[in-house]
């Protein structure tokens, strides 16, 4: 399983979000490309980076995400509120690795069609469901498509993956979360990403052997150091143990 550290962005400093809320970050008094060169060292394959910025309109910090992509070493999973096509292709053309959509595919899926179809493996479709319900404009609206027929609708796309969050993890710590992300990634034909999830090495753990899940994303847990990168590579990378023939 891949685990893909996380980098959040705002007015150009490394933060986490309570339930989502903007306007209540907790800062991480970090430097953030070399926080996402020290990801690198330590072994991570891809770096998932948002800019909260962009997600409410703002240009955000563009200097510091193009200096992320060029000097991390390792390709990056950019996200942040993409609206149009040419904003996809110009991170793209930019040295982003693939690029996150999840409001515009809600509100303009034959757009995200489009943009799959011109980067096959470069698109990723996010999925965020609360209560059952599709949302999108950062958690503020529900969408009238479900959420396994909004992933069903791009069954044909070459999408690089699709991620699933399921909200009422991330503010309640909800224990039917891994069943709700674990059925929808059955309906899934692109690789599924699980955020929201991995908290502890236990966690990571025990998506490992969830069916069609072959990722995960991890923020917060690696900025307050309950859980160390190296460790939840090994554990997502760990081979099962021999096991004892039977006469």
């Amino acid at each position: 399983m891949m685990i893909y550290p996380t980098i959040e962005l705002q007015n150009g400093r490394c933060v986490s979000l309570n339930r989502g809320r903007l306007e209540e970050p907790q800062i991480w008094h970090v430097d953030p490309i070399a926080k996402a060169q020290g990801f690198a060292e330590d072994g991570a394959e891809w770096l998932h980076l948002t800019d909260f910025d962009w997600v409410v309109g703002d240009d955000g910090s563009q200097e510091i995400v193009q200096n992320i992509i060029h000097q991390a070493g390792i390709p990056v999973q950019l996200g942040g509120g993409f609206r149009t096509l040419d904003g996809i292709a110009k991170w793209i053309d930019n040295g982003a690795g693939r690029i996150v959509v999840g409001s515009l595919a809600v509100q303009n899926p034959d757009l995200v069609k489009q943009a799959a179809k011109l980067y096959p493996d470069q698109i990723v479709v996010a999925v965020d469901v609360f209560q059952g319900g599709l949302m999108s404009d950062g958690w503020r609206s529900t969408a009238a498509i479900t959420p396994a027929d909004f992933i069903a609708a791009f069954a044909e796309d070459p999408l690089a993956a699709i991620i699933i969050t399921d909200i009422d993890a991330d503010i309640a710590d909800s224990d039917g979360s891994l069943g709700v992300v674990a059925q929808l990634a059955d309906g899934a034909r692109a690789p599924v990403i699980a955020r929201g999830l991995s908290r502890s090495l236990d966690d990571i753990a025990r998506l490992k052997y969830v069916p069609h899940i072959s990722g995960a994303i991890i923020g917060r847990a690696l900025f307050d150091k309950s859980v160390a990168l190296s460790d939840a590579l090994a554990v997502a990378n760990a081979r099962p143990g021999p096991t004892a023939g039977f006469i």
